[in-house]
């Protein structure tokens, strides 16, 4: 079995409340349901207490806690494109890059091709559904 270790950016003279929301924050906003669905069932003032807390810092409604994903995924991102130091790895990362880029790009035009040759396609039987519709009308005015 393993340990969960404490790793928040909280001062270690921090108070009980800080630590106990960094370590709520760490775990995401299940943590905080759960504790607040806890704090109905024990005591409902505390559960009470913790609905208002959660909506009034806005943890209720956004889609993480406090860490970001956009903030780690731009960090990950930055240090894709920083140079390792090794020149070998360096020339071989980015001749990489540049042959996913092209391949993307080949695979975006393939994508419009195919969407182009759809819609052509759709097009061409609603032209001849409305055909068929007009030769129908014109043969029962005739009748």
């Amino acid at each position: 079995m393993t340990t969960a270790t404490y790793s928040a950016d909280v001062p270690a003279n921090a108070g009980w409340f800080s630590k106990s929301e960094a370590w709520l924050d760490q775990r995401g906003k299940g943590a905080w349901i759960a504790a607040m669905v806890l704090g109905f069932i024990f005591f409902w003032p505390v559960g009470l207490a913790l609905l208002a807390y959660m909506i009034w810092s806005k943890r209720m409604f956004s889609k993480s806690c406090r860490h970001s994903s956009h903030r780690n995924a731009r960090r990950t991102a930055w240090s894709a494109m920083k140079p390792s130091g090794n020149t070998a790895f360096d020339a071989y990362k980015a001749e990489t890059l540049q042959r996913l880029q092209t391949e993307q790009e080949a695979f975006e035009s393939f994508l419009e091709r195919l969407r182009e040759a759809k819609d052509k396609t759709e097009f061409d039987q609603f032209m001849d559904d409305r055909e068929k519709r007009a030769k129908e009308v014109m043969a029962t005015e005739d009748a």
